[in-house]
């Protein structure tokens, strides 16, 4: 069985000319990527164009990539400052706001789920409503860190902002997360309850 190689063994292939190991760098982090990206856009067609934005100019600047750091963590970083820089643009270009705009897409229910897989999805889309209060930083951190599993250290690098201030944000975040979801499931009681 052959190893799977690691994202710095894959860089210097891409470096050396080898650009299908480019794609195998895509498929490992273009889920979060995107993740990432719907949260900041709202919607999918945004939150598409932004990911591949973001892995369009990774490619290009991949050879300023540091190989001592994480690549997801550099990688992260671009698709914040892609992100910033999409929405920035496109509220520029539109003129009036549409309060349809800032629900999360979601996916579409299969008649033939288990209970568990329904409440699991039930509980994802509160939790993901929740979120989407936050501002757009404290969305960052609050999915890199779930998500994407990245440490205070690396959140702080890839947002250029001091760890303990992660740190900070991430409590803070956490706190609205628990008030907002508290009243949002108050609300789902209180309509199973009337209905």
């Amino acid at each position: 069985m052959q190893q799977q190689q690691t994202d710095q063994e894959l860089i210097a292939q891409v470096l050396m000319g080898n650009t299908s190991a480019y794609s195998e760098l895509v498929k490992r982090h273009q889920r979060f990527v995107f993740t990432l990206a719907v949260r900041f856009a709202k919607n999918r067609e945004d939150a598409e164009e932004i990911a591949q934005d973001c892995f369009v100019k990774a490619y290009k600047a991949l050879g300023t990539f540091n190989q001592t750091a994480k690549f997801s963590t550099w990688l992260y970083t671009i698709t914040y400052t892609t992100a910033m820089s999409f929405l920035r643009k496109k509220r520029i270009e539109t003129q009036s706001i549409n309060g349809s705009e800032n629900d999360l897409e979601l996916e579409g229910h299969q008649s033939d789920l288990s209970n568990n897989l329904a409440e699991r999805k039930s509980a994802n889309k509160y939790l993901d409503e929740a979120i989407t209060t936050l501002s757009n930083d404290d969305i960052v951190i609050v999915t890199m860190f779930y998500k994407g599993e990245q440490s205070l250290e690396e959140i702080s690098q890839a947002l250029n902002m001091p760890a303990n201030t992660v740190k900070i944000r991430l409590h803070r975040a956490r706190a609205k997360l628990k008030e907002r979801l508290e009243v949002l499931l108050k609300d789902e009681v209180k309509e199973l309850l009337w209905n």
